[in-house]
């Protein structure tokens, strides 16, 4: 059994900040990637940003230059800072964790979403 738990999300008015966060427990061996994605409504899920295991990042071209992510290997948790928000960064916000269980088996893992909703 994984859990994935997400804080962070809620109301900000535009060029405010939030930042999220996704703690990953249960049976794991070894985590790969993690990452966040959004589903605004309407629109299909898609990526925001992703780090793999070494520390290398990749981002949406919408988020770049305003959202950072970053993982703690330790406490298997990832953030993900979020400057600038605009209205168009309204959605709900999902962890993304890709693992090893310890059957090493690899495992793609959803939390359940943060809505994040920025005001004009």
């Amino acid at each position: 059994q994984v859990q994935l738990a997400e804080t962070g999300g809620g109301l900000v008015q535009a060029g405010g900040s939030l930042r999220l966060s996704c703690a990953a427990s249960g049976s794991i061996f070894k985590i790969n990637t993690m990452g966040w994605y959004r589903q605004a409504p309407g629109k299909q899920r898609e990526l925001v940003a992703v780090i793999i295991s070494g520390g290398t990042t990749n981002y949406a071209d919408s988020v770049k230059g305003r959202f950072t992510i970053s993982r703690d290997n330790a406490k298997k948790t990832v953030y993900l800072q979020m400057n600038s928000l605009i209205p168009e960064d309204t959605a709900v916000y999902y962890c993304n964790v890709n693992f090893l269980n310890s059957n090493l088996v690899r495992i793609n893992y959803w939390g359940q979403g943060t809505q994040v909703t920025v005001s004009s």
